[in-house]
C-alpha cells in the first residue's frame, strides 16, 4: 500500500459483530433453531458455526475459531452429541482445560485425544451429574464463563457460577448475559460476590438482529488518528449504547486524536489533537491492544498498557508479534513488570520519510493486518499474507481501497 497523503472522506461499510453472531447462533440452537436471526457476521468464524452447527458429520473442525470451538464444546455437550472436536495446529495449541473440567464435572463425556487440556476433543454425550454450582476462574478466557452460561439452562436445575480470581473480559460476560435475556432467559449477577445464577428455563424464539463490529470500528478509528488533517469516516451501522466492550474505543480515541459523534445512524470520526501520555488497561477489552499500540507507537505518545496477558494466548502470541513488528519501525512493546505492565515506545520520528516499504508479518492473525494497516497514512507498506482478514473482516481490504482511490483522485 502506498503511503496516503491527501485528506479524505469516506463511508466504511462494517461487517457484522462476530462475537454478538456466534452468541446468537448458539442461543438460537438452543431453541431448536427456531428463532429469526438478521445481519449475521459474514466472517469466516461465523460462517464456521454456521456450517458446523448445521452439520450431522461426526467430525467438527473449527479451523482457527476459538470462540467457535469453546461455544461449540459446551453446545455438543449438553445437547449430548458424540463428535470430534479439532482445528488448526495453533488452535490444538490452546488451552481449553478449563472448560473441559467443567464440563466433565457437569456429566460431559469428553476425552482430549492428544495431550490433557488441549483439542482435539473427543464428545461422548452427556449424563447430568446432579452438580448445580461450579467455581470457574475468571482471568483466563471469559469464553469458557460465556460457553457455560450459555447452556445452564438446559441442565435439570440450572448452575450457579463462582469466578474466582481476576475478572477479564466482563464486557463479553455482560454482552452473554444480555443476549440470553433477549431469547428469554433470566439470570442473576451479583458481581460483589462474584456469583451468577441461571435457573433451569427455556430459550425462546426470537427475532434477533446482530449489530455491526465495534472491533472492526477500530481499525477506522486508527486510520483517521494517522490520517492527513482534514480527513473524516463514516461508520454506518454501529448502536451507540452497545452490547459490545470494544465500543470504549470512542474513549480511548478520544485522547488518541479522534473526535466521534453519533449521528442516528453511526458515527463520524474526525481528526483533532491528541494527548501526549496515555495509560489504559486493556482487561475488557483485549482484542483492541494491538490497534491502540500502533498508534501510539506511530504519534509518539508516551503508553502504558495493563491487562494484555491474554494476548500470548490468542491466534499468535500478540505481544511476541506487536514487539517483532514494531521493532521494525524504531518502535517496541517493552514488558516494564513481568506479565502486568507495557512501555510501548516510539517509531524513530523519521521512519515515514525511509525510501523503502516496510513489510508487516502477519502472523496467520487477522488482528495484527488490520492493526498495522493504518500506518498507509504515514508511509509504504506491505502486508504479508492479506488474507487472514476474512477471520473478522473479509472485505476490510475493499474498505480501505476507499481511501487509496480517493488519495489518488485528490493527488491527481
Amino acid at each position: 500500500m502506498h503511503r496516503v497523503t491527501q485528506p479524505f472522506r469516506v463511508e466504511i461499510n462494517l461487517p457484522a459483530s462476530k462475537s454478538e453472531a456466534n452468541r446468537a447462533l448458539i442461543l438460537n440452537a438452543l431453541t431448536g433453531n427456531k428463532a429469526q436471526l438478521s445481519n449475521l457476521s459474514e466472517a469466516r468464524d461465523t460462517q464456521t458455526m454456521l456450517r458446523l452447527l448445521a452439520s450431522a458429520d461426526p467430525t467438527a473442525d473449527v479451523l482457527d475459531a476459538g470462540t467457535t470451538m469453546r461455544f461449540l464444546t459446551a453446545y455438543f455437550a449438553v445437547t449430548g452429541q458424540h463428535k470430534l472436536l479439532t482445528g488448526t495446529p495453533r488452535m490444538c495449541e490452546r488451552p481449553i482445560g478449563i472448560l473441559v473440567d467443567a464440563l466433565r464435572t457437569l456429566g460431559a463425556q469428553i476425552e482430549c485425544v492428544g495431550r490433557e487440556g488441549y483439542p482435539p476433543l473427543r464428545l461422548g454425550g452427556f449424563a447430568y451429574s446432579g452438580i448445580n454450582r461450579l467455581k470457574i476462574r475468571g482471568d483466563v478466557s471469559s469464553q469458557f464463563i460465556s460457553a457455560l452460561l450459555m447452556i445452564a439452562p438446559r441442565l435439570p436445575e440450572g448452575l450457579t457460577l463462582e469466578l474466582t480470581g481476576e475478572i477479564g473480559s466482563r464486557p463479553y460476560i455482560d454482552m452473554t448475559l444480555r443476549q440470553m435475556a433477549a431469547f428469554g432467559v433470566q439470570a442473576e449477577a451479583d458481581w460483589d460476590s462474584r456469583l451468577i445464577r441461571v435457573p433451569a428455563q427455556a430459550y425462546k424464539p426470537v427475532n434477533y438482529a446482530v449489530e455491526n463490529d465495534w472491533s472492526g470500528a477500530s481499525y477506522w478509528f486508527a486510520m483517521v488518528a494517522l490520517g492527513p488533517e482534514g480527513s473524516e469516516i463514516t461508520l454506518p451501522g454501529l448502536a451507540q449504547q452497545s452490547l459490545q466492550g470494544d465500543h470504549v474505543i470512542v474513549d480511548i480515541m478520544a485522547r488518541l486524536g479522534v473526535h466521534s459523534q453519533f449521528t442516528g445512524r453511526g458515527f463520524l470520526l474526525k481528526k483533532v489533537a491528541s494527548e501526549s501520555r496515555f495509560e489504559w488497561d486493556f482487561t475488557d477489552c483485549p482484542d483492541l491492544a494491538q490497534t491502540v499500540a500502533v498508534v501510539c507507537a506511530a504519534k509518539g505518545i508516551e503508553a502504558y498498557f495493563t491487562g494484555i496477558e491474554s494476548l500470548k494466548v490468542k491466534e499468535t502470541d500478540r505481544v511476541f508479534a506487536l514487539q517483532t513488528e514494531l521493532r521494525k519501525f524504531g518502535g517496541d512493546l517493552v514488558e516494564t513488570v513481568p506479565n502486568e505492565r507495557y512501555e510501548v515506545k516510539p517509531m524513530n520520528s523519521q521512519f515515514s520519510i525511509f525510501n523503502f516499504q516496510f513489510s508487516i508479518h502477519t502472523y496467520d492473525d487477522h488482528r495484527m493486518a488490520m492493526a498495522f494497516a493504518p500506518l498507509a497514512m504515514l508511509t509504504d507498506v506491505v502486508i504479508e499474507e492479506p488474507g487472514v482478514v476474512a477471520k473478522s473482516f473479509p472485505r476490510f481490504w475493499e474498505e480501505m481501497g476507499k481511501i487509496v482511490k480517493q488519495d489518488l483522485s485528490n493527488a491527481g
